[in-house]
């Protein structure tokens, strides 16, 4: 896909972050939106940040771990534009918990909208990308998708099964000679509100992880978005976004299972500061 230009682009959690950026260079090139997030505030800021450039704007606030609703999204945004070329599966949140420490609720609230919501998405707008004959699936996941690290045991779990599932989709789209891409996207520290709107376990003082995630997030979510669009362009597999995630990508590679060594020192080391 080498233009956007005319294109339908549904992209989720477009209230904020990457996914707002993603609109906002979207409508810059031409593309109609479909956006969609659970904070109907956010995404009507967004909504004009983009109606503001000229193009067609079609949004609803979604539950993407809602199955029924996002199908139902799929066939509304189908019938208003008469197809669907693009889908950013980018809605996401965190959690910050040792395994001993985690409630059940909160690990089947992170699975239910990082995981599920990636699988609601791309089943439910599949059909759609295939039949415009020009379609391309983007599903978030995360340098945390590439290793793991102590307290984030399930957002490592949910990022690694997107990884899997998008991986093996794409293969699978080469196989049966659909005309989608697919592509997963593993960005680092982006600046972003995730770590503000994420949960912890009891004890853990958000707003602290919050303003430590802020001093290591060094993308800006226009340049997280410009290097997503430059990787669908070019049909990138693995689209990794900041200088952060190509150094965590290369660990594992390099070190095999070594890596796990230097994370846990790092993780004591921070600990021991912060007691």
């Amino acid at each position: 896909m080498k233009s956007f230009d005319g294109k339908v682009a549904v992209i989720t959690g477009a209230g904020s972050g990457i996914g707002r950026a993603l609109a906002v260079e979207l409508a810059r090139a031409g593309s109609k939106l479909a956006l969609s997030d659970v904070d109907a505030t956010g995404l009507a800021e967004t909504v004009k940040l983009c109606e503001s450039e000229g193009v067609p704007v079609r949004h609803d606030e979604l539950d993407v771990s809602d199955r029924q609703a996002v199908y139902d999204n799929a066939e509304a945004v189908a019938d208003e534009y008469g197809r669907v070329n693009l889908v950013f599966n980018n809605a996401g949140v965190a959690l910050t918990a040792d395994i001993t420490e985690m409630d059940w609720k909160d690990f089947e609230w992170i699975v239910d909208i990082n995981f599920w919501g990636v699988m609601h998405g791309t089943k439910a707008f599949l059909p759609h990308l295939i039949a415009s004959g020009d379609g391309h699936v983007v599903n978030l996941s995360s340098v945390f998708g590439l290793i793991a690290v102590p307290s984030q045991s399930a957002y490592n779990a949910t990022k690694f099964a997107v990884r899997g599932f998008t991986e093996a989709l794409r293969q699978e789209m080469h196989i049966a000679g659909h005309p989608v891409g697919v592509s997963c996207v593993h960005p680092g520290g982006i600046k972003t509100n995730i770590a503000k709107n994420a949960r912890a376990a009891s004890g853990k003082d958000v707003d602290q992880l919050a303003r430590l995630f802020d001093k290591i997030a060094r993308t800006s979510p226009e340049d997280a978005a410009r290097r997503i669009l430059r990787g669908v362009r070019r049909d990138e597999a693995k689209i990794l976004v900041g200088p952060d995630a190509y150094g965590l990508d290369l660990m594992p590679r390099a070190l095999g299972s070594g890596y796990q060594w230097l994370i846990q020192t790092a993780a004591k080391a921070g600990l021991s500061r912060a007691r």
